[in-house]
């Protein structure tokens, strides 16, 4: 292998370091009411509208390895294009074609989680994301496996749910649970099975932590679904609905945890010795936590009380270098040569930096699902500590403690590659809060327009853009009329998943004149690797999505 970086053929490189900030869920939107990156105060984009070369990106569906173009883009994938300079096919893809193709069922994994639910009697229990949200997970998966497990003549089945209202519509549990219900009932019906939904809560709640950044949330995942330790109810509808009449507007995401139980008071669900248990998410970041604490002999972040002996499968191995899950359905995609690898193997020192939330996506994911540093002397890795905060209750987040020690960084003149991640405008997007996240954008442009002197100063070149669209729509949309949906209380419907609209791109390079070449209208995030190669003065690898500037 030949990873020899070659001078660019005409542009020798900027002087100083070049800096990819990746604005976290600021996309191109309709510019109206539900547009809060339209609705903030931008002074600093507005000017690199101004002084910098301008276009956009598509950043979902097939432009990120997504099934469709009917799929919205998110930080894993996204994260992955902009670091690999190519588009590899992606989770939610894999997953489908595997179980299309029935390899899925074919594989060892496969085999020895349904043989040990037939040997021990003890049921096979799903855990993950129940929605078609297509981020995490997608309802249409679970039930393929609901169904294969009913083939093979599985008896029991559990499956603890876990509430999105962040990837879908906030209040949408209910459409997912119903249609659960009525899978389960159908399988019942056919006769010997015994299926039930036996927990559940929501994804911000219990479960689905990232980056180590809130244990306790894993904790109560794991006394719900293995201890049956939460509050009971006789069906997971009538938790949903009476948690909505206790608190009033509460969005899916933040349901607490509860199990089903039988009329005694007993769980119908706990996980105990000699159980199969499939984590059915196929997205890494928010399914290594639970499925370390499954598989951990080592274990430190809390109590497991008393840890069942349980067959534990992940639906893809979350991180391919810890190993974790040790056992998976799918094999995740196998993203190589990423930009990070061939700088560090070209002896090009490199800095990431972003706060806890999205730590991982300017490292792990942008070095193509791979952990650690490929160079310990060249590759130096900050991460600022998130808050335990509601996000729209601190829409500025960590920003500004992040450009403080991104600028310290570079003026020690020690990196000529950077990129950092201002995770405001998707966390809190996320939220649903529409002036929180005007906020937000607000406060990702103060921290911009502090980037923008640095940079001029040190002769280098800045390209900001985003991983996808979030904070760009902040309401449900009507797709034939193009007004907001409203609930049943005639209020506007609130949006809180990302979004398929493009994202901005703005390379600025001063002192320096350069061209967007013909083909950046139809661009896609993959370029950008290229696009950083040419700003260093290196030409990209041959395989590599072109470089939006001119030659």
């Amino acid at each position: 292998m030949n990873w020899k970086l070659e001078q660019h053929a005409s542009f020798p490189g900027v002087e100083g370091p070049v800096l990819v900030c990746v604005m976290d869920g600021v996309g191109i939107g309709r510019q109206d009411a539900s547009d809060a990156v339209w609705l903030a105060q931008t002074p600093n984009l507005d000017r690199l509208g101004e002084l910098a070369l301008t276009t956009q990106l598509s950043a979902h569906g097939r432009a990120v390895g997504m099934p469709s173009d009917g799929d919205m883009g998110n930080s894993e994938v996204g994260h992955n294009a902009l670091g690999a300079g190519r588009t590899f096919d992606q989770g939610a893809k894999l997953v489908g074609q595997a179980i299309a193709s029935g390899s899925l069922f074919e594989g060892e994994t496969w085999r020895a989680i349904t043989q040990r639910a037939r040997d021990s009697g003890q049921p096979l229990h799903f855990i993950g994301l129940l929605s078609d949200g297509n981020v995490h997970s997608h309802i249409d998966h679970l039930f393929a496996l609901l169904r294969r497990c009913h083939q093979e003549e599985i008896e029991r089945v559990r499956i603890h749910v876990l509430l999105d209202g962040r990837d879908v519509p906030e209040t949408s549990a209910l459409e997912y649970v119903d249609a659960l219900e009525a899978l389960l009932t159908e399988l019942n019906q056919a006769g010997g099975r015994d299926y039930r939904i036996a927990s559940g809560g929501g994804r911000m709640a219990i479960t689905m932590d990232r980056y180590e950044a809130d244990w306790a949330m894993v904790e109560k995942g794991w006394k719900t679904h293995v201890h049956g330790d939460a509050r009971g109810f006789a069906s997971a509808r009538q938790a949903i609905e009476t948690f909505r009449d206790e608190e009033r507007g509460l969005s899916d995401q933040w349901l607490p945890p509860f199990v089903v139980v039988e009329s005694n008071g007993e769980s119908i669900g706990r996980i105990e010795d000699r159980s199969s248990v499939i984590f059915f998410n196929f997205r890494g970041d928010r399914a290594i936590e639970i499925s370390q604490a499954f598989e951990s002999e080592n274990f430190g972040h809390f109590e497991r009380g008393n840890r069942p002996d349980v067959l534990y499968a992940g639906m893809m191995q979350y991180d391919g270098d810890l190993l974790v899950p040790k056992n998976f359905l799918v094999r995740p995609p196998a993203i190589d040569r990423t930009l990070g690898e061939y700088l560090a193997r070209n002896s090009v020192a490199q800095l990431a930096i972003s706060e806890t939330q999205k730590f991982g996506h300017v490292t792990y994911f942008w070095n193509g699902n791979r952990s650690g540093r490929f160079d310990d002397k060249l590759e130096t890795y900050f991460e600022i500590p998130s808050d335990r905060l509601p996000f729209d209750q601190a829409p500025e987040m960590k920003a500004r403690e992040i450009t403080d020690r991104l600028i310290q960084e570079l003026q020690s003149g020690r990196y000529r590659h950077a990129r950092v991640n201002y995770a405001n405008g998707d966390m809190v997007g996320h939220t649903g809060n529409l002036d929180a996240s005007v906020q937000a954008v607000e406060c990702v442009d103060r921290e911009i327009g502090r980037l923008l002197p640095v940079i001029e100063g040190m002769r280098g070149a800045l390209l900001v853009t985003a991983d996808h669209g979030n904070a760009d729509c902040m309401f449900e949309v009507e797709d034939a009329s193009g007004e907001p949906k409203r609930n049943p209380q005639g209020e506007v419907a609130v949006k809180t998943s990302h979004t398929l609209n493009p994202v901005p791109l703005y390379v600025y390079a001063p002192g320096h004149s350069l061209r967007l070449a013909a083909t950046a209208p139809d661009a896609e995030l993959a370029h950008v690797s290229a696009t950083v190669l040419h700003l260093l003065g290196l030409r990209a690898p041959e395989d590599y999505e072109t470089s939006l500037l001119a030659p």
